[in-house]
């Protein structure tokens, strides 16, 4: 009976040391993400002048942005100061989830997991670059383009950053695509060979989810869907490579082939 009734006691200390490190991690990346916001906020309206960029250079001379809304011009600067800290603080975060997660992780899953989130970090702010200064002018020159004669364009200020941080997760998360491939040979759910198999479904599907998130003209989808693409045939390298188990699952799924 007494080694019953201190089963309990052990199994809570273990949970509670567990949600006081989760506790603590949170308050870290907090702090991180404020730390990164203090100095960005003083230059909120700096920030968001350059933002405003690939828009304001294809609007007519004479033409601006306008703010609908009484409350516009002081708060999108400060979201906007905010949501830069976050992207910014991102090594800091995912260095305090990998700290709070790497205790419980296997050697090889610690190897791996070390240049996944590296690579998904640099992959996400490389789909941000290649959104402000490739797609985000093209898709404004279409837009501004499009314009019936006589219609001036003025986009709300507040609504252009939801449109352009729609763009940037579209390219940032697309620009993941080598790391979900790596996670998905690692977990065992897919081989590399199965996933060149279907090469030309990924090719359709790459299109489809351009013309979903750009606007219907063929050069923005192009330039969403061909990245897309290519880094597929990354993520098959980088599968293999940092996955080379998967080589052997491949050959016994092709030696026990009909």
């Amino acid at each position: 009976m007494a080694e019953h009734d201190t089963d309990p006691e052990q199994n809570e200390q273990p949970l509670i040391a567990h949600l006081l490190e989760l506790r603590d991690r949170l308050l870290k990346i907090v702090w991180g993400v404020l730390l990164a916001f203090l100095p960005l906020v003083v230059f909120a309206k700096e920030l968001y002048a350059w933002l405003a960029q690939p828009l304001l250079r294809m609007l007519p001379e004479g033409t601006s942005m306008i703010a609908t809304e009484v409350a516009s011009p002081f708060f999108t600067p400060i979201k906007l100061a905010a949501l830069v800290a976050f992207v910014a603080a991102m090594p800091w975060v995912l260095y305090q989830v990998w700290a709070f997660v790497a205790p419980g992780l296997y050697k090889s899953e610690k190897r791996l997991v070390v240049p996944l989130m590296v690579s998904s970090t640099l992959l996400f702010y490389a789909g941000i670059a290649f959104a402000y200064f490739l797609v985000l002018p093209t898709v404004f020159r279409f837009i501004v383009g499009v314009a019936p004669e006589g219609v001036s364009v003025m986009t709300d200020i507040a609504r252009y950053l939801d449109f352009v941080l729609a763009i940037f997760l579209a390219f940032g998360f697309a620009f993941e695509t080598p790391v979900a491939i790596v996670l998905l040979v690692k977990t065992g759910f897919v081989t590399p060979a199965k996933l060149a198999a279907n090469r030309e479904y990924v090719l359709v599907g790459a299109f489809v989810v351009g013309a979903i998130f750009t606007p219907p003209d063929v050069v923005s989808q192009i330039m969403l869907a061909v990245p897309v693409y290519l880094l597929y045939e990354l993520g098959l390298i980088a599968a293999r490579v940092l996955v080379p188990e998967s080589r052997e699952v491949e050959r016994q799924q092709s030696g026990t082939a009909p």
